[in-house]
């Protein structure tokens, strides 16, 4: 139906001198938003992208999407200015995007025109699965949203705000198809969501509840918002059988002192261990940690250094991080020559606002620190980029900020900033 209603293509003879990129018909099942809410099917129609040409058939590819730094900080503002944060998604937004490329594909099975058997279709719109379809959704969207006086953050390109004559501030967040909208006014949430009516086929989904597989919790009367992933977590222990794992206290134990040095170096060895999911396990992890547990960041580094060629001992290390999770201010960090291979030190920051955490980081200092107060100043240089960043994203989401305050627990490293 959406298909046919956009429209996404026309049938034309297929040239003689192009190759036809394929396609399948997907299907899933997808949760529902809220818990009461019934599993709902899915299909949809699917370019095979491996078949797509460079410079034949697509060019430019990259597309943004909004940081989850940027959405932890909306957040907190609708926390500390008591603003609505409303929620939409868009339906089959790909289909929206104009393509420049000539795209030649073949009929979809099942769906092959009576009489125009020989016939091949040639795209007008941009299909789920094309390389660059993300894109062109984007820049439709964002010449879109630029028409509408909204204007786009300098530092987070799908931030999108519009300050009205009175002061007060509407703000928008775009992740491919979903969006957040907040402002303290909710006719003129209504408002921004009809006119994105009127432009794309829009689900309005009410009140923030969930996005990204966050799920938000809210508490107006005390003025507090809660970001977690419990349902995230539980599936990946269930996905990796550790759901009756023993609860541990810290994300790392003292005892694992990982290096290269504990890889396989047996041919036996690499045998066992491709077995494991270790990669799939990480990944999984990764994610946690990116969007609501700064509580491990610096534990998923370690084990990440080794996703070519894990051990045994980088393996238990991970199954204690899902053993962690099971149970359970502004500040900068690092230890000293931590790294046992290269005898680097790691970098760690966290940066509140309201209260709660909105960017954090662990990394591998890129050199060799000579000395605990150069580690200290290396991580203190890393912090601080990602301050100037977050004080000019909060100055255009309507923040008005005078510094961003960081503290570090040595005081060598401050007497040498000064």
């Amino acid at each position: 139906k959406n298909l046919y209603k956009n429209p996404v293509w026309e049938l034309v003879p297929k040239p003689k001198d192009r190759k036809l990129v394929g396609c399948k018909w997907v299907f899933r099942k997808k949760e529902g938003l809220h818990e009461q809410d019934a599993m709902r099917f899915k299909t949809r129609l699917v370019a095979k992208r491996y078949s797509q040409k460079e410079g034949v058939d697509y060019n430019e590819i990259f597309s943004p999407v909004v940081k989850h730094t940027s959405i932890r900080l909306l957040l907190a503002m609708a926390t500390q200015h008591d603003m609505e944060i409303e929620q939409m998604d868009v339906k089959t937004a790909f289909l929206h995007g104009d393509l420049k490329e000539t795209i030649f594909m073949a009929q979809p099975e099942g769906f092959v025109e009576y009489g125009n058997e020989n016939l091949v279709c040639q795209l007008r719109k941009s299909l789920y699965g094309l390389k660059q379809s993300p894109r062109q959704w984007y820049k439709r969207f964002d010449y879109f949203m630029l028409k509408i006086n909204f204007r786009r953050c300098l530092y987070d390109c799908c931030v999108y705000y519009h300050v009205f004559q009175d002061g007060m501030i509407i703000l928008l967040l775009l992740y491919v198809d979903d969006m957040l909208i907040a402002c303290q006014d909710k006719s003129r949430i209504q408002d921004l969501k009809k006119m994105l009516s009127k432009e794309f086929d829009m689900k309005d989904l009410g009140a923030a509840q969930k996005i990204l597989g966050m799920e938000i919790q809210r508490d107006r009367t005390t003025g507090r918002i809660w970001i977690s992933q419990a349902k995230y977590i539980q599936k990946v222990l269930e996905k990796f059988n550790m759901q009756e794992a023993k609860v541990v206290s810290t994300p790392l134990a003292a005892h694992f002192n990982l290096s290269g040095q504990q890889c396989p170096k047996s041919e036996e060895e690499q045998q066992v261990m491709e077995k494991v999911p270790y990669a799939n396990v990480v990944g999984c992890l990764m994610y946690a940690m990116v969007c609501t547990r700064p509580n491990i960041a610096q534990a998923i580094s370690v084990v990440s250094r080794y996703m070519g060629n894990p051990g045994k001992q980088h393996w238990d290390a991970v199954k204690w991080i899902l053993c962690y999770l099971k149970g359970v201010l502004g500040y900068v960090d690092a230890d000293y020559a931590g790294d046992l291979d290269k005898r680097r030190s790691t970098s760690g920051y966290v940066f509140t606002c309201a209260g709660g955490p909105i960017s954090w980081r662990a990394l591998l200092q890129p050199i060799t620190a000579l000395s605990t107060t150069e580690a200290e100043y290396i991580a203190l240089a890393e912090a601080r980029k990602e301050a100037i960043w977050l004080s000019g994203l909060v100055s255009q989401m309507g923040i008005t900020q005078d510094c961003v305050k960081l503290k570090c627990d040595s005081q060598n490293c401050q007497n040498y900033a000064v």
